[in-house]
């Protein structure tokens, strides 16, 4: 019987079919055990190898002020300035909490001239849940299918801790969405066609722990280590995980030391085919597997053995920014280049867009110049 289902097989399919059918069955039978050693034997999908290009989307509270100064692109700056005045002058408008307690800087200036002392970040989040009634998830998905994206990464909880899902775990029952963002959404880029990622801010959580961040060192010693965080993140990964089966663990700025495994274990167990990024570490967990880097706003200057990907915006930010003008956008041109460049060292392209707080995109981002 198995003779004539092999020869079946080989009349029916090519070699390359066949083979790759064989890989995801051995790839699903596997069994992931959390250590480094056995997740160190994931290989990397042909998917993802394939893919070339994704969307990025940070969409959250800090998309109703959408605000932040044009500093310039990250490493640029930090190398001319360093990290304080990165920090200082943060055009991250995704980083608007941390940025309106640092006194001085031109987004505590905003703030305060715009909504007043007293107005506080939760207050946002009324705007954003009256906002996202006009969300329509499908708009998203097709335009994106039609760019040529291949897989869609949604930031499901920023540093600000507020979650796009209806989460059974709740640290503050206010800082959570009146839609299922993410699953709505995670319906929508599959009936498109595209794989769905999500991503998630691992160390950092603001509504868990209230820290200032003014350079690379109180970035570093703001990751969460309590055991009830570690138990908060872990259960919203299993959550996530359960719930929309993503295609890509996208962490950011580290995690709980000493969890991150389980965490890896327990997706590619469910997900055989998944891939899972190198932001679990951020300094103290060196060693840690992941199947594919991130380098921001960079590139490499040579052709990498393993898979990588580069991140960044149409401009210098990844939330929604209105100061945003043709003149601090990427042009058409230098996209082009930059895609090109990268997919020829093995790289894939994740390009972000930060719509708006009722989710629509800025005509800045959506009519790129020439």
């Amino acid at each position: 019987m198995i003779k004539f289902l092999v020869r079946s097989l080989f009349a029916t399919l090519s070699l390359t079919v066949f083979l790759n059918l064989f890989a995801s069955v051995a790839l699903a039978q596997r069994t992931y055990e959390p250590t480094t050693e056995s997740l160190s034997k994931h290989e990397v999908p042909d998917w993802f190898k394939d893919a070339k290009f994704g969307i990025f989307i940070h969409w959250g509270v800090y998309s109703v002020p959408g605000y932040a100064p044009l500093t310039g692109e990250l490493n640029k700056v930090v190398a001319e300035r360093g990290w304080e005045y990165w920090f200082e002058n943060n055009p991250y408008s995704e980083w608007y909490y941390n940025s309106m307690k640092l006194e001085g800087s031109p987004t505590y200036n905003y703030h305060r001239a715009t909504y007043g002392e007293g107005f506080t970040y939760d207050d946002f989040i009324p705007r954003l849940n009256a906002a996202i009634t006009n969300w329509n998830p499908s708009k998203w998905a097709k335009l994106f299918s039609k760019v040529g994206a291949r897989y869609v990464v949604l930031t499901t909880k920023h540093h600000d801790g507020f979650l796009l899902w209806p989460s059974k775990t709740i640290n503050q029952p206010g800082r959570v969405a009146t839609r299922d963002i993410v699953g709505e959404l995670t319906q929508a880029v599959r009936q498109e066609g595209m794989r769905m990622g999500v991503y998630y801010s691992g160390g950092i959580d603001w509504s868990f722990k209230d820290t200032k961040i003014t350079d690379f060192n109180t970035l570093v010693g703001a990751i969460i280590q309590e055991k009830a965080y570690a138990d908060y993140a872990n259960a919203h990964w299993r959550e996530l995980i359960d719930r929309y089966q993503p295609s890509i663990l996208w962490n950011d700025l580290g995690y709980p030391i000493g969890q991150a495994n389980e965490i890896m274990a327990y997706f590619y167990n469910r997900v055989p085919d998944g891939v899972v990024n190198d932001r679990f570490d951020l300094g103290g967990q060196l060693g840690l597997h992941f199947d594919f880097s991130t380098p921001e706003y960079s590139q490499s200057t040579q052709i990498e053995p393993l898979k990588w990907e580069s991140t960044r915006g149409l401009g210098y930010s990844f939330g929604y920014n209105q100061n945003d003008t043709d003149l601090n956008m990427i042009s058409v041109d230098e996209l082009v280049d930059l895609f090109v460049d990268i997919v020829s060292k093995n790289g894939n392209l994740l390009l972000n867009i930060g719509p708006k707080a009722d989710g629509s995109i800025s005509k800045v981002q959506l009519e790129m110049k020439d």
